[in-house]
């Protein structure tokens, strides 16, 4: 079964209105990425990609030339290098995405692209209405707050349980 990976625009466009640019990336093999590698890179606005196949393709096959390797030989060596660009160009994608300050929301599995949106949107609208009616939602990405403001519970550290600490040191500081 594919698996996908979904993209959002920036890391504050992962909100309701930033839904329809929302990307997703099939893994795996991509046999027009193969056949057609550079056309590939342009249909899919991967500039910096298709400049750095370019480079590859054509140093490969001058050195490959200046080696006095047969012409059968380089063609398959090329056909090698398209299938390598067959199942890199996902990886492609991702990174050129990263490049643009995009950012990884999750991973899906799903048979087609559209069963794939349906299962995400299905995770990340839940997740989204949870947090949003909870007023005292906590951002789990930035570090817990810890300046001193009177009658804040964040304030004060938690007590310590009476019954004593569990794991391996039932004690605090005593002996190991």
């Amino acid at each position: 079964m594919p698996v996908y990976t979904v993209h959002a625009p920036s890391p504050a466009g992962a909100d309701l209105r930033a839904t329809d640019r929302f990307v997703f990336v099939r893994d795996g093999f991509h046999f027009w990425a193969m056949i057609f590698g550079p056309l590939w890179l342009l249909w899919n606005r991967l500039w910096l990609a298709l400049l750095g196949w370019l480079v590859v393709v054509i140093a490969f096959n001058v050195a490959l030339s200046s080696l006095g390797v047969g012409r059968s030989s380089i063609f398959y060596a090329n056909v090698i290098v398209a299938i390598l660009m067959g199942l890199e160009a996902s990886s492609l994608r991702r990174w050129t995405l990263s490049r643009g300050k995009w950012r990884q929301l999750d991973v899906v599995i799903a048979d087609k692209e559209d069963a794939a949106e349906h299962r995400f949107f299905e995770r990340w609208s839940q997740k989204q209405q949870g947090i949003a009616g909870d007023q005292w939602a906590v951002d789990r990405g930035g570090p817990p707050p810890t300046r001193s403001v009177p009658g804040q519970q964040f304030s004060n550290p938690p007590p310590i349980p009476a019954g004593g600490i569990i794991g391996l040191f039932p004690e605090p500081g005593g002996s190991r």
